[in-house]
């Protein structure tokens, strides 16, 4: 769940940031449920014949559709909490967070360009009594000019309250939502790009002194197909030795079509004295579409390493100067006086 905070107070309802979604999951489940936060959830409605508990039929609505037809379904609403709680109910496009990957939605005052736009709900707005649920009808009308691919969204159920942040006069929208997955027919063009790998290190002024390094890096899906990007992570430093490995990262989601997202990963305790590169490896679920990129990498400062050079050959001079003085240097001789 994430709670989105504004700075304004909880009169400024429209202004708060909102959405605490339940729909940000890391990867497919291997059983259906209803996405919720604990107080309300939200799942495609059970199919006539099937069991009647939330998501018992399907954990998100996956939908295909050629352009210029109409699919319908149904969403249902379910209120946990003890009290009755109005809810707006809206679609909304589907996008990756920059920084983290994260499978998230359009606010509602947003411009909606696919699911969000091709959407309509029978009702809007539904005040649920504590413990009951709503089953809204939808219809999802795709264009005749939409493009091929993959479109995500997602149904959302909004609490139309302001709630205040314990401790701060912030204001708190919640939402729940259930993913759409639409893909429009025609011809699939998966492509993954990488860009912009870079290492950040805070090269101390003595060997071991050091902080943490990050190594950075931008995947971009550069086609209409939701990806599952891997990567994989080698840094060799002096003499080929590896000096860091990291293997399988993914995203918390898909790596949705037009979508591009910076990620930072961790270097704990770089060698002190190092240099060398960076090599990453990205690729789709299966091994498919691989991508690399390379950067630089050093955790020693060459000027204080210089310095410290200069030190020691001025050391090493000053004691071979020493040692030719001490030899050209001539001898006493001791002679004892005669009888």
């Amino acid at each position: 769940m994430h709670h989105h905070r504004s700075a304004r107070p909880a009169s400024a309802a429209l202004a708060v940031l909102f959405l605490a979604l339940g729909l940000l999951i890391v990867a497919e489940p291997t059983t259906a449920y209803a996405a919720d936060n604990g107080r309300w959830s939200v799942f495609p409605a059970v199919r006539k014949g099937e069991s009647d508990a939330p998501g018992a039929d399907r954990a998100h609505f996956r939908m295909t559709a050629k352009p210029g037809s109409t699919l319908r379904d149904r969403v249902t609403v379910s209120n946990l909490a003890k009290e009755p709680v109005t809810f707006l109910v809206y679609a909304a496009d589907a996008y990756n967070t920059p920084r983290d990957g994260g499978f998230a939605v359009r606010e509602p005052t947003e411009r909606q360009r696919s699911v969000g736009a091709w959407t309509r709900l029978q009702r809007s707005e539904v005040t649920i009594a504590a413990g009951g649920r709503a089953t809204i009808p939808f219809t999802l009308t795709v264009p005749g000019s939409a493009s091929p691919g993959d479109h995500p969204g997602a149904i959302i159920a909004l609490d139309k309250r302001v709630a205040r942040a314990q401790g701060t006069g912030v204001g708190i929208r919640q939402a729940v939502g259930a993913r759409v997955y639409l893909q429009v027919s025609g011809e699939r063009a998966p492509a993954l790009r990488v860009e912009d790998v870079r290492f950040d290190y805070d090269v101390p002024l003595l060997p071991g002194l050091g902080k943490d390094a990050t190594i950075s890096y931008t995947l971009v899906n550069r086609g209409n197909v939701l990806l599952e990007p891997r990567v994989d992570l080698e840094a060799k430093g002096l003499f080929g030795r590896t000096s860091f490995t990291d293997v399988g990262h993914e995203l918390p989601a898909e790596l949705l079509p037009g979508q591009r997202v910076r990620v930072t990963q961790h270097w704990a305790a770089p060698p002190p004295l190092d240099w060398g590169s960076i090599e990453l490896i990205a690729s789709d679920k299966g091994g498919e579409l691989v991508e690399s990129g390379t950067a630089r990498y050093r955790t020693v400062n060459w000027t204080v390493l210089s310095l410290l050079a200069l030190v020691l050959v001025a050391l090493l001079a000053s004691l071979v100067v020493r040692r030719r003085k001490a030899k050209d240097r001539p001898t006493a001789v001791s002679r004892t006086p005669r009888a």
